[in-house]
């Protein structure tokens, strides 16, 4: 599942930080993913919350959410959400609907890629029913002339992610990948990356990992681990994407990315997630950065949702007020 950044975290939020780490152990159980949504209880509550992040469960309603970000002025991504899907028909009938969407959004003419998890189309039965999948969607999206990337995921499929990956553009070159900065081993897996053409998308990740992998949260070593990366990617001018909403990120690669000009346009966009950061793309835009909002859709936004209210305390506070309705 697609991720972002997350906010610091200093002595101060100890207490909250172990919430969100319950919150991010929780998104992560499948039973719970199927049966909050459809308990007569739990299920509007958590509605109420996800409206905040998700742009509703049909395509209709997140194509109407693409074309107003194209009206602000930003580039759009739509991932149709699903993770961890064990069963082959079940990833097949995902694939449909990614080629359906990628087909809607070229009819309507939207300025709009397409961003998936491999474990949706059949990472999780097996790695060549992704691929083929992958393939499909792949097709469809060349012949929309539209992007097409690959969310990472928790870092026990990484390897998967990437080798898949790197068999997709052995065949297509409009085929981009999500790094991690929180990962150790992403200042290992870059080189490679570089040498592969599609969007590299930059994010700090948010999936729930042991420290002997990944670097703290709010730690002055992801930090500087993302500005490493953010610039391995311009000197090499790459496509890619700043996927953040931390302004002092936003701050630093504004400094670094000052004076850097490109004959054909920046290779560059900053992103954000539809709900969070209007303000920070808005920021971005305004200084002249290509920007892109990253709208998610579908019925399967618990881990998403989960995610999102984890990463800082302001969402953990807003979440429960969405629930009450206020």
């Amino acid at each position: 599942m697609v991720q972002q950044d997350a906010a610091s975290t200093t002595g101060d939020d100890v207490s909250f930080a172990q919430v969100a780490d319950v919150i991010r152990r929780l998104a992560l159980d499948e039973k719970l993913k199927e049966q909050v949504p459809s308990d007569p209880m739990l299920g509007p509550l958590a509605r109420r919350i996800a409206r905040r992040y998700v742009a509703g469960e049909t395509a209709a309603e997140a194509l109407a959410q693409v074309a107003a970000i194209n009206q602000r002025g930003h580039r759009a991504t739509v991932d149709y959400m699903g993770e961890s899907c064990r069963d082959a028909d079940r990833a097949n009938a995902a694939t449909d609907v990614f080629v359906d969407v990628s087909e809607r959004l070229a009819a309507a003419g939207h300025d709009c890629s397409v961003s998936l998890d491999l474990s949706h189309i059949g990472l999780a039965v097996d790695a060549g029913l992704a691929l083929r999948n992958g393939r499909r969607i792949a097709e469809a999206t060349a012949a929309a002339g539209q992007e097409m990337v690959l969310s990472m995921e928790g870092s026990d499929r990484t390897d998967a992610v990437l080798d898949v990956h790197g068999a997709l553009c052995e065949q297509f070159d409009h085929v981009g990948i999500t790094i991690q900065a929180r990962l150790h081993r992403t200042v290992d897996d870059l080189p490679a990356l570089l040498r592969r053409p599609g969007r590299i998308r930059l994010v700090k990740g948010s999936f729930f990992e042991p420290e002997t992998i990944a670097y703290p949260r709010g730690s002055r070593e992801l930090h500087e681990a993302y500005l490493s990366c953010a610039q391995a990617l311009v000197d090499g001018g790459h496509l890619c994407s700043f996927a953040t909403h931390d302004w002092n990120m936003l701050d630093a690669l504004e400094s670094m990315l000052a004076g850097s000009a490109h004959d054909q346009g920046a290779p560059w966009e900053f992103e954000t997630l539809l709900g969070l950061g209007p303000d920070r793309v808005a920021a971005m835009r305004d200084k002249g950065h290509p920007t892109r909002e990253y709208v998610v859709y579908g019925t399967e936004w618990w881990l998403y949702v989960c995610n999102r209210i984890a990463e800082e305390p302001q969402r953990f506070f807003r979440a429960i007020t969405d629930a009450a309705g206020w």
